[in-house]
């Protein structure tokens, strides 16, 4: 899986002030991303707000977003809940002709113990046509995947491929790096400690700053990976204001607001999550004027 190596972005979902989808603005954002190094795009992932979509909705937004990007760049696409039979039944059921391979998130609410995580992923990786990408974000959903789950997981199934590692632990991440088999990748879904976790042996990001300041963020990224390590840090805390920025009020309420800024979608939100306050709009505002050209 080479081509999951680098940046990706979880791609938002532009609404309209009506709270429709934009479709016009989500073709300009995935023009934004291939126009400047992004190296996969990642679909209906968190940031693209899929918990208030409707199925239709979700429809429209991935054939945008395939032809928007019309084979450029390799897609992911985000499939998971804690609902195994459902999630199993949607792999057996969707064209994924255009994809390279989903993102899985571990069961959220529900709580389960690491063998009941195991057990879902073992489903998962049994139905599933493509490749597989664990994501585990504890900050989300109320538990860990410990790295003897993810080793277990990699080892017992070929196509799961890579974890995007979001629980904002560098020893576990490292661990998991560590024990891992040759090509399983390590991916960062945590911007402020990807440059550590690429040099620790880490494959790149999936990333939601990299998506307002993908020339920038991608480049780090790309240095990381060439072990040109006093350049990609210049880059880092060239970002790291933005990155405490985009999540101080919640994702992806602080990324859209970068859009509005740049002028490629507004910066509407769906409830339950709302936009940022006055305060944080004008430092976003500020900082991107001071940092794209």
């Amino acid at each position: 899986m080479q081509s999951l190596i680098g940046t990706g972005v979880a791609l938002v979902t532009p609404f309209k002030k009506d709270f429709s989808v934009d479709v016009e603005a989500l073709k300009r954002i995935v023009n934004y991303q291939i126009d400047n190094g992004i190296n996969y795009l990642v679909v209906l992932g968190t940031t693209g707000e899929p918990a208030t979509l409707k199925k239709e909705e979700k429809e429209l937004v991935i054939q945008t977003i395939i032809e928007a990007n019309n084979g450029r760049l390799p897609l992911v696409l985000g499939v998971g809940g804690n609902n195994t039979a459902e999630v199993v039944e949607e792999l057996k059921t969707r064209d994924f002709a255009s994809f390279s391979a989903i993102l899985s998130v571990s069961p959220y609410y529900n709580k389960p113990t690491q063998e009941g995580i195991y057990q879902h992923f073992k489903a998962i990786a049994e139905a599933s046509p493509l490749p597989v990408i664990l994501y585990n974000v504890p900050g989300r959903t109320g538990s860990n995947v410990l790295p003897s789950t993810v080793i277990r997981l990699a080892n017992d199934f070929k196509n799961v491929v890579a974890i995007k590692e979001a629980a904002g632990d560098m020893v576990q991440a490292m661990k998991i790096i560590q024990h891992k088999p040759k090509d399983f990748l390590v991916i960062s879904g945590d911007d402020m400690v990807t440059l550590p976790m690429v040099l620790a042996g880490g494959a790149g990001v999936i990333s939601v700053i990299a998506e307002g300041f993908p020339e920038q963020f991608s480049e780090m990224v790309r240095l990381g990976l060439e072990r040109k390590v006093d350049q990609a840090y210049e880059i880092h805390y060239q970002i790291a204001d933005a990155i405490d920025m985009i999540f101080e009020q919640g994702n992806p309420a602080g990324v859209k607001e970068i859009f509005k800024t740049l002028g490629l979608s507004e910066n509407t939100v769906r409830l339950p999550l709302v936009n940022v306050n006055e305060d944080l709009s004008k430092r976003v505002k500020d900082f991107v004027a001071k940092t794209v050209n």
